[in-house]
C-alpha cells in the first residue's frame, strides 16, 4: 500500500514543474542552494600580503605501500616555487582518513599556510532550511502532512468518486482506515488512505485515495519547495571527487612531500608451481601480487611497496560537519498576578524561602583523538616491516595492455613449459625485523586509477616433492605437494596453481610459510590410491593401585596398535604419507618406529608404494590411562571394590573394612526402609479404628474397636520407636566407614618393591 501511495505522490511532481513554467502563474524565486566550501584557499593574513600565487598544480603520487588489513601509505612529492597551490584529489571514502593521517612537508624551508577542501553541508541540515518539515526518507503520510492546511486540486477516474471531475480546497488530514473484504470465513483486513478536504463554501469532502487520484497543490511557493526538497534528495547520490588544496608559502623551489594513509583494497597473493617433464626433485615457485587502484589519481611511475602486516587502523567521519545538540532553555515568564487579601498586623507571617533557581552544569568537553608526529620526515618509513625484499623487474614491460574487466596486464608470465624470466635470482634481499615482511618493486610501476595489475613478486627454485596425502578426517586421498622454503623470503598467504609436464594439475591455499619451513600443500584428488585400516587392538594392563582417604586411582599401561594398508593403483611408484592421530598425554610410539615429521595433532609416516602394489604400515604405541573413583558414604561402591580385590588380590585386606561398613550400612537402609512401610501401615490401621469408633459412637458394637483402636496405637508407637533406632544405628555405622575411608592408604605397584 505504501508503495503505490508514494508513487501517486510523486506523480504529481510533473505537474507541479508545469505549474511553474506556465504562463500567468507568478512563482516566488527559489531560495538558494547552500552552498559548498570554496576551494579557493584560506591563507594567513601574511600570505595574503605577499607576492601574488601561480597558478595551483598537481602534486602527483610517487609511493605507495599497501598493507594486508586493507590500508594503503601514499606519498607525493613535487617542486613548488615561490607561493604555490597544489592540489591533491581524493574520492569521498578516502576523505576521512587523509584527514586523519595527512601529513605536509616543505623541505626548502616553506611552510603550510592552510589546507581546504570541498565540503558539503549534511542532508539532515539543509532539509531544515525548507518549510515542508519532511525526514530524508518519508513515507506518503509524512508528504501528505507536510501539504495539511495547503490548497490542492485533486482530480480522480470514474472509480475515484469524483466521477472524473475535480474539486478545489484545502487538505484538513489524511487518515488511515482499516477495513475488511471477502466473506466472513475468508475475510481479510486492508488499510484504506483517505483525504478530507476542506472547500471553498465550507464543504467537506472526503476521499478516498486511490491510483486513480491525483493530488495537485496550487500555490507555487510550495512547488518550489518540493522542487527543492527533490533536488536536495538527487544530490546526496552524486559522489564525486575531493579536491584537497594545499598553499605552500616560501621563496625559490623546493620539495614538497604530502603523505596520508587511505583505505584500498587488500592486495592478494597468487603462486605458480612449475615441475620441469623430469622429475628432478624441484619446482620454480613463481609469485604475483594482483594491486586495485580504486583511488582518486593515478599512480604514474610510483615506487610500489606490498607489506603483509596488519598496523593498527581505523576510520573516523572527520570529515563530516558535526553538530553538538544543545539544550534547549525555556523562556521565564513573570508570575500573572490576581487579587488578594491580607491578613493584620498583630499576626505573624510565616516567613516564606524562595525555591533556588536551577543551575545548569556545563558538561566536560569531549576528549579529541590526537595523532602526535614523532621526529623528521622518513622517505621510506613504512611502520614495523620484518622483510624488505627489493624485486628487480626491469626487463618487465609495466604499461601493458589491459586485460579482463579493465585489469592490467603488465607482466607476462612465461607459459607453464618454462618458468617466466621476469624475476633473476639474485635481486632478493631481506632485513628481518619484527614478524612482518614486504615485497619491494626496484623499478617504477603504473597502474591508472579503477585499473588493476598483476605483479612479479617471486621467482626461485625450492625443493618440492609430489606426495598422496591421508588422514581419518578427509578418507579419500589427495595430491599434494610437499614444499620446503629454502628462500630467506616469508611466502605469504594465498593461492597456488600446480602445473605438471605443461599442463594444469591442480589448485588449493597455503598459509604462511617462513624460511625453513616444509609444508604440505593439497591440491587434487588421487584417484589411484585406496587407503583402509586393516587392523585395531588395544590391551590394558594394570599398573599401579593407590587408595587414600576414599580416593583409589588406578593406573594402567595401553598398548594399541593399527595396520593402514595403501594400495596403488597407477601406474608410477607412489609416496603416501599416512596421518596417524597424535595422543600427548603421555603416550609414545614403539622403539623403531619413526614418522616423517610430526604436528601437534598428527604423526606423518611415509610409506613407498610400488606401481599395483600394496603396502602395509603397523603403528604400535603405548601410554597410561587413569580410572578414579572416590568412596563416600551415601553411595554404594561394594560392587567396584569386589570386582578390583579380584584383580588386585593383595588390597583385600585393606579394603576389607570398608565392604563390610558398606554392606552394613546397606543393611540397616533395608532395614530403615522395611520399618517405614511398616509404620505407613500402622498409621493406617489406627485411622480407620478411629474412624470406625467415630461412626459408632453409642452403638454397642463400638466397644470392640476400643480394643482395635488401643492395639493399633500400640503398635504404630513400637513401630516408630523401632524406626528411630534404626536411624541412630544408622548415623553410628555411616561415622564408622567415614572413619575408615579417612584411615585408609594403600599404595600398590605392578613391579615389587625392594
Amino acid at each position: 500500500m505504501r508503495l503505490w501511495v508514494t508513487a501517486l505522490c510523486l506523480a504529481t511532481l510533473p505537474q507541479i514543474l508545469v505549474a511553474q513554467s506556465s504562463p500567468g502563474t507568478t512563482a516566488k524565486p527559489k531560495p538558494p542552494a547552500p552552498q559548498a566550501h570554496s576551494d579557493s584557499p584560506q591563507m594567513a593574513p601574511k600570505a595574503q600580503l605577499a607576492s601574488p600565487q601561480v597558478a595551483a598544480k598537481d602534486l602527483p603520487v610517487r609511493k605507495v605501500v599497501l598493507y594486508k588489513n586493507g590500508v594503503g601509505y601514499f606519498e607525493h612529492a613535487g617542486t613548488v616555487s615561490g607561493n604555490q597551490r597544489v592540489t591533491i584529489d581524493f574520492t569521498s571514502p578516502q576523505l576521512n582518513d587523509v584527514l586523519q593521517s595527512l601529513t605536509v612537508l616543505d623541505e626548502g624551508g616553506g611552510r603550510i599556510a592552510g589546507v581546504n577542501y570541498n565540503s558539503t553541508t549534511p542532508l539532515a541540515e539543509q532539509l531544515k532550511t525548507l518549510s515542508l518539515g519532511m525526514t530524508e526518507d518519508p513515507t506518503s503520510t509524512e508528504l501528505f502532512g507536510a501539504l495539511r492546511g495547503q490548497k490542492v486540486e485533486v482530480t480522480g477516474g470514474p472509480s475515484s468518486g469524483l466521477g472524473g471531475g475535480t474539486i478545489s480546497g484545502r487538505l484538513m488530514s489524511i487518515e488511515t482506515r482499516t477495513e475488511k473484504t471477502g466473506s466472513d470465513e475468508n475475510a481479510k483486513t486492508i488499510d484504506k488512505f483517505y483525504l478530507t478536504i476542506i472547500a471553498g463554501s465550507g464543504a467537506v469532502r472526503v476521499i478516498e485515495l486511490t491510483p486513480t487520484l491525483s493530488v495537485r497543490p496550487t500555490d507555487p511557493s510550495l512547488q518550489g519547495e518540493l522542487d527543492r526538497y527533490l533536488e536536495l534528495l538527487s544530490s546526496t547520490h552524486s559522489t564525486g571527487l575531493r579536491h584537497l588544496t594545499l598553499d605552500a608559502v616560501g621563496q625559490g623551489q623546493r620539495e614538497l612531500r604530502v603523505s596520508y594513509i587511505s583505505e584500498v583494497p587488500v592486495w592478494k597473493v597468487t603462486y605458480r608451481m612449475v615441475f620441469p617433464r623430469e622429475a628432478d626433485g624441484k619446482t620454480t615457485l613463481q609469485g604475483w601480487a594482483v594491486v586495485d587502484n580504486t583511488v582518486g589519481a593515478d599512480w604514474d611511475n610510483v615506487q610500489l611497496s606490498l607489506v603483509a602486516g596488519a598496523p593498527q587502523s581505523f576510520i573516523q567521519p572527520i570529515s563530516q560537519p558535526l553538530y553538538t545538540p544543545r539544550p534547549e532553555i525555556p523562556i521565564s515568564t513573570d508570575a500573572q498576578t490576581t487579587p488578594q487579601t491580607h491578613e493584620a498586623a498583630e499576626m505573624l507571617n510565616d516567613a516564606l524561602v524562595a525555591p533556588s533557581s536551577p543551575q545548569m552544569q556545563a558538561s566536560a568537553p569531549r576528549k579529541d583523538l590526537r595523532q602526535e608526529l614523532k621526529g623528521g620526515y622518513q622517505a621510506n618509513a613504512l611502520g614495523s616491516v620484518s622483510q624488505s625484499v627489493a624485486v628487480n623487474a626491469e626487463n618487465m614491460a609495466i604499461g601493458g595492455p589491459v586485460g579482463v574487466g579493465g585489469a592490467r596486464m603488465g607482466f607476462v608470465a612465461g607459459g607453464v613449459y618454462r618458468p617466466s624470466d621476469a624475476i633473476a635470482e639474485g635481486d632478493v634481499s631481506t632485513n628481518a625485523f619484527d614478524d612482518f615482511f614486504q615485497y619491494s618493486l626496484t623499478q617504477p610501476v603504473t597502474i591508472h586509477k579503477n585499473e588493476s595489475a598483476m605483479v612479479p613478486i617471486l621467482q626461485q627454485e625450492l625443493p618440492a616433492e609430489h606426495v598422496t596425502l591421508w588422514s581419518r578426517n578427509e578418507p579419500r586421498p589427495l595430491r599434494a605437494v610437499w614444499l620446503e622454503n629454502k628462500s630467506k623470503l616469508t611466502l605469504d598467504a594465498g593461492s597456488f596453481s600446480i602445473f605438471e609436464s605443461g599442463e594444469f594439475a591442480g589448485e588449493g591455499l597455503l598459509d604462511s610459510i617462513h624460511p625453513g619451513e616444509r609444508r604440505l600443500l593439497s591440491y587434487a584428488a588421487d584417484q589411484a590410491m585406496r587407503v583402509k585400516i586393516t587392523d585395531q587392538q588395544s590391551q590394558r594392563t594394570l599398573h599401579h593401585l593407590q587408595v587414600h582417604k576414599g580416593l583409589i586411582v588406578e593406573r594402567y599401561m595401553d598398548v594399541a596398535s593399527i595396520t593402514y594398508s595403501a594400495t596403488n593403483s597407477a601406474d608410477e611408484d607412489r609416496a603416501v604419507l599416512l596421518e596417524h592421530p597424535r595422543r600427548t598425554n603421555g603416550w609414545s610410539l614403539d622403539e623403531g618406529l619413526k614418522p616423517a615429521e610430526a604436528t601437534p595433532d598428527t604423526y606423518r609416516f611415509k610409506v613407498a608404494v610400488k606401481a599395483h602394489a600394496t603396502e602395509k604400515l603397523e603403528v604400535r604405541e603405548h601410554g597410561p590411562e587413569f580410572t578414579t573413583v572416590t568412596i563416600n558414604p551415601n553411595q554404594n561402591t561394594n560392587a567396584y571394590l569386589i570386582d578390583l580385590v579380584k584383580r588386585v588380590p593383595n588390597a583385600e585386606s585393606e579394603l576389607k573394612p570398608i565392604i563390610d561398613a558398606q554392606a552394613k550400612l546397606a543393611d540397616l537402609d533395608q532395614a530403615i526402609a522395611d520399618a517405614k512401610k511398616q509404620e505407613e501401615t500402622a498409621a493406617a490401621d489406627e485411622a480407620r479404628d478411629r474412624d470406625n469408633l467415630t461412626a459408632l459412637k453409642g452403638n454397642d458394637a463400638a466397644r470392640r474397636f476400643v480394643d482395635e483402636l488401643n492395639h493399633a496405637e500400640d503398635l504404630l508407637q513400637s513401630t516408630r520407636k523401632h524406626t528411630a533406632d534404626l536411624d541412630q544405628q544408622k548415623a553410628a555405622a555411616v561415622e564408622n566407614l567415614r572413619t575408615q575411608i579417612n584411615a585408609l592408604n594403600y599404595d600398590w605397584d605392578v613391579t615389587p618393591k625392594n
